[in-house]
């Protein structure tokens, strides 16, 4: 698929993990960063696990020095705690907000970062590309609802970080694009009752139902192959809009 490594943040599970998988698949060569270790036996074939706190930009930096050469990065890793402005113990916490900036808003900015420098090192290919960014936003961050307001700030601040970056890094043939998806199966969402997650699904005009994971990372592996796609924030949602609760 691409003659270096594609790093994929928070491919522990969910949305990161389906895309871990589908490029593996394909042949790529992925590293695997997340906070959590993940074993060697629990990877598959061309994988290899970097444990790394993503807020941490000294950490992300070796990491990244670690994997060497590196094609495309996909970000996945993030938070989503429900907390209200004005809550019935009193106004948001604020350190809660903090967390929620730091994963990830701090943590996309610093794999964007550094791997887009790795990137700026590769030669070109016969299109003149040198690597792919795809970040995770969410439709949040077009209708938040109440109880979101921190993660939807962080997902508004994902989506806007899209076009910025790939207007700069056009001049190095570095596309960048984003990821805003609806309602997902995913580990958060399977924690909550089985018809607690019928009936959000069934809010999805069509398909009415979750998404499926890997639907998001058959996006992914289009947007890394189609390389007019560039500054653009793709909403995956099956045409839902967010009510406000």
């Amino acid at each position: 698929m691409f003659e270096h490594t594609i790093v994929v943040s928070g491919a522990a599970s969910g949305l990161g993990q389906a895309v871990m998988m589908r490029l593996a698949a394909a042949g790529a060569k992925v590293a695997v960063v997340d906070l959590q270790d993940i074993p060697a036996d629990a990877l598959p074939q061309g994988c290899t696990a970097y444990p790394c706190d993503v807020t941490d930009a000294g950490a992300v930096q070796k990491v990244i020095d670690k994997i060497g050469g590196i094609s495309a990065l996909v970000t996945c890793a993030g938070i989503a705690p429900g907390a209200k402005l004005v809550g019935k113990s009193g106004p948001h916490d604020p350190d809660l907000f903090a967390k929620v900036m730091a994963v990830n808003v701090m943590g996309t900015f610093h794999l964007m970062s550094s791997c887009a420098a790795a990137m700026q090192r590769n030669a070109p290919n016969d299109k003149g590309q040198r690597g792919v960014i795809v970040t995770t936003a969410s439709v949040a961050a077009f209708e938040g609802q109440i109880g979101q307001i921190a993660y939807a700030a962080s997902k508004g601040a994902v989506a806007a970080m899209t076009l910025p970056a790939a207007r700069e890094l056009a001049r190095d043939g570095i596309r960048v694009a984003s990821i805003a998806p609806g309602v997902f199966n995913t580990p958060m969402m399977q924690a909550m009752p089985v018809e607690v997650q019928t009936s959000i699904g069934a809010t999805v005009p069509f398909p009415p139902r979750l998404g499926d994971p890997d639907d998001f990372a058959a996006l992914v592996e289009h947007v890394l192959m189609n390389t007019t796609l560039n500054g653009e924030v793709i909403r995956l949602d099956g045409a839902l809009r967010m009510a406000a609760k």
